[in-house]
C-alpha cells in the first residue's frame, strides 16, 4: 500500500465512500461524488480506459448536480 498524506476536506470525507470514485494520475488524485451507488459503478464501468481529461468531461455531462 502507498499512502500520500493529504488534507482532504472533512466534508468530502463524511460523504459516504460508496457514493465517491477515486482516480490518480502521477501529479493528480480527483474524487468523483456521486448522488447514488448505482451512478458511481455505471461511471466506473463506462469510464474504463478513459485518461482523466476525458474522465472529466464525461462526468461534467452526466452526472453534475
Amino acid at each position: 500500500m502507498i499512502c500520500i498524506k493529504t488534507d482532504i476536506p472533512k466534508k468530502i470525507c463524511e460523504i459516504d465512500d460508496e457514493l465517491k470514485a477515486i482516480y490518480h494520475s502521477k501529479n493528480s488524485v480527483c474524487i468523483w461524488l456521486f448522488k447514488s451507488r448505482l451512478d458511481r459503478n455505471k461511471f466506473m464501468d463506462e469510464t474504463i480506459g478513459m485518461q482523466k481529461k476525458e474522465r472529466e468531461g464525461y462526468y461534467l455531462l452526466n452526472y453534475k448536480f
